[in-house]
């Protein structure tokens, strides 16, 4: 039994990072809040903060980036040519061997073979061909020769089975024979396979004779297809890649790789059987390489295979295929091709992502969209409030109290009840304390709490009434006004819960909105400022709230340029008509009639917007507020405590 004071240690399993940083949602709520704001649906939104990244973590574009770096850095430094070169500088070798042999011999036979020698054709494989049948006088150039029959079939294994090459570093005869049984074997599953066969068995035997050949370990003959596929389709767009006369010349040098021309005929039976299996594999694309670092056979296969490894990461991080999620990235590639820290901020992005949509930030419509849930909503509006807040208290003369959520004091305390919110009165608190609990240790019950007692706040209908012609996007008030609309909401909803906030945006028309389609609304050419059909929508509201005092907070850049008529249709006039100002200042009228509190925040300097509301001032005995972008949310918030203070 293990002690429970101690603790216990075992390796890093490759699981979450225990050490990784949390993630910072607030951070990236704020980020989705501000695109979101801004006109990006919050999918989008969403993506352009996992393409773009955090303070800590790279984003998918610099993922990206750096994958066709890499791409390019391939192409850029390698050539295709490393085998043939090899062999031309073993042949050469093994002529000079040779010929450096012969020369002492003054015998006719010695002649013969140099007559031989400078009969081979100028081209590599045709020499190599040639000199099959050779009988070599010098042990070196006979070596050198039979070196380059192991390095075609090396480098031909190596490209259609990885790490083979390292495996046949010393070529044998049994292992020769081994290799050719195994790829009669392979071709015999495959074909069996390919008639629709049941190969359970077959397969299993083939493992346990050949497993040596495969350290990847396939569990079922479709993981090894797939395996064999990849890597001879990546050797077939190397041979694409190359030049007719580079193709020609390495095919038929293949045709002799170990000595024996049944391999090759099996390698070709074996590609043959693969592209009937695996069709879709890419077998006819190329690259162009155009770098001075030669690439052998098995290298260019490996070169190609990491190519297209690199395009398949390239589409996982664009994320544009339906349904995309980051846990569709392939981790152990991004590791092959980027190393150790791009894991780990894929892995961080992807916990993003889970985390906004496990947290309930994210949430699907019913059509199938993204938006900002509730608990999102509320987060931004606290963040807004507190921004708000945080200013109005800088911008505070000094002296002025501190708007609060209880009306004015009335001088009297009563017994602190279930719910109450207002501040303790400390000195009747102790005193209570101590006359229950005489000298000695004193300790405050409950039933000791006193509090201050407060005027009875009255109830408010707010109509916030907000400008949303497309002169609000292009002088980027856009999101000023939205964080305005979240913050007064979210002090509304959290502080103020007995009044009742209704939104109203206005543009050529005017509607009713909920803060989250407010929060998402995108800015769309619209011409047209119809307060009027905004003042309507107002009225109604305040009407259906009789014991409510009325308020409406408008918030506008322009002067009304459009007005509703009585068919629903809105008319636009620029600029404005008197048939639209005298509609708009009868609704004035109405709303003034009611008791309203109407106040006007204008934004900008135009001067017939400033000619407008001081007119609405003078007729509804309204307010006129000026504000500058950063002061508008304070402005229209603290005008909304004042109106409850004068309540």
């Amino acid at each position: 039994m293990t002690h429970p004071d101690r603790y216990r240690y075992a390796p890093w399993d490759n699981g979450p990072d225990p050490l990784a940083p949390p993630v910072d949602l607030r951070a990236a709520l704020d980020r989705l809040g501000r695109d979101i704001m801004d006109g990006s649906s919050p999918r989008s939104a969403l993506d352009e903060l996992l393409r773009s990244g955090t303070d800590t973590t790279a984003g998918l574009d610099d993922l990206t980036r750096r994958l066709w770096e890499r791409r390019a850095r391939i192409q850029r430094r390698n050539n295709l040519d490393g085998t043939l070169r090899e062999v031309r500088e073993l042949l050469d070798r093994a002529l000079d061997a040779e010929r450096t042999a012969l020369f002492p011999d003054p015998s006719d036979d010695a002649r013969f073979r140099e007559a031989q020698l400078d009969a081979l054709p100028p081209g590599t494989a045709g020499a190599v061909r040639d000199l099959a049948a050779y009988d070599w006088r010098s042990d070196e150039a006979r070596a050198n020769y039979q070196r380059i029959r192991d390095l075609l079939g090396q480098e031909l294994m190596e490209s259609r089975f990885q790490g083979m090459k390292q495996a046949l570093s010393e070529v044998r005869p049994e292992d020769v024979e081994r290799i050719k049984a195994m790829m009669a074997d392979l071709n015999a599953l495959l074909l069996s396979h390919l008639r629709g066969e049941d190969t359970k068995d077959q397969f299993a035997k083939f493992m346990r004779d050949h497993g040596e050949f495969f350290p990847e370990n396939p569990r079922t003959v479709e993981e090894l297809i797939d395996a064999l596929a990849a890597r001879a389709a990546a050797a077939q767009r190397m041979m694409n890649s190359m030049s007719d006369r580079q193709r020609a010349e390495l095919q038929e040098l293949l045709a002799g790789a170990f000595g024996d021309p049944r391999l090759a005929d099996q390698v070709s039976t074996l590609d043959a059987n693969l592209r009937a299996l695996r069709p879709g594999e890419d077998w006819t694309s190329s690259a162009r390489f155009r770098g001075d670092d030669p690439l052998g056979l098995g290298e260019g296969a490996q070169a190609m295979a990491d190519l297209a490894e690199l395009d398949a990461l390239a589409e996982q991080l664009a994320q544009s295929y339906p349904g995309a999620r980051l846990e569709d990235i392939d981790l152990e590639a991004l590791e092959r091709q980027l190393g150790d820290e791009a894991v780990v901020d894929a892995r961080r992005l992807a916990d993003l992502e889970r985390e906004l949509r496990d947290q309930g930030l994210l949430e699907r419509a019913a059509d199938g969209t993204l938006r900002l849930s509730p608990k999102a909503l509320r987060r931004l509006g606290e963040a807004a409030l507190t921004d708000v807040i945080s200013t109005l208290r800088a911008r505070r003369a000094p002296g002025t109290p501190a708007a609060g959520a209880a009306g004015e004091p009335t001088g009297s305390t009563r017994p602190w009840q279930f719910g109450d919110t207002e501040p303790w009165d400390v000195p009747r608190t102790i005193r209570n304390a101590v006359l229950r609990s005489g000298p000695g240790d004193i300790r405050i019950d409950v039933t000791d709490v006193e509090v201050v007692e407060t005027e009875q706040r009255s109830r408010a209908a707010v109509a916030l009434c907000v400008d949303t012609s497309w002169s609000m996007v292009q002088d980027n008030r856009w999101i000023p006004m939205k964080r305005t609309a979240l913050a007064l909401h979210h002090l509304i909803q959290t502080r103020f819960r007995g009044d009742d906030l209704q939104l109203i945006t206005f543009g050529r028309h005017a509607t009713t909105v909920d803060i989250g389609t407010l929060t998402a609304l995108e800015g769309v050419w619209e011409q047209g400022t119809n307060l009027h059909h905004a003042l309507l929508l107002a009225g109604r509201h305040l009407r259906g709230n009789p014991d409510a005092q009325p308020v409406v907070l408008v918030v506008t850049d322009g002067e009304p340029t459009a007005h509703l008529e009585p068919d629903g249709t809105a008319e636009f006039n620029y600029p404005t008509t008197p048939r639209t100002l005298r509609k708009t200042l009868a609704e004035v009228d109405r709303l003034a009639r009611l008791g309203t509190s109407l106040s006007v925040f204008k934004l900008g300097d135009d001067p017939r917007l400033a000619q407008f509301v001081d007119l609405v001032a003078r007729r509804g005995g309204g307010r006129v507020v000026n504000p500058d972008l950063d002061g508008l949310g304070p402005a229209v918030v603290g005008d909304y405590l004042r109106s409850r203070r004068a309540r």
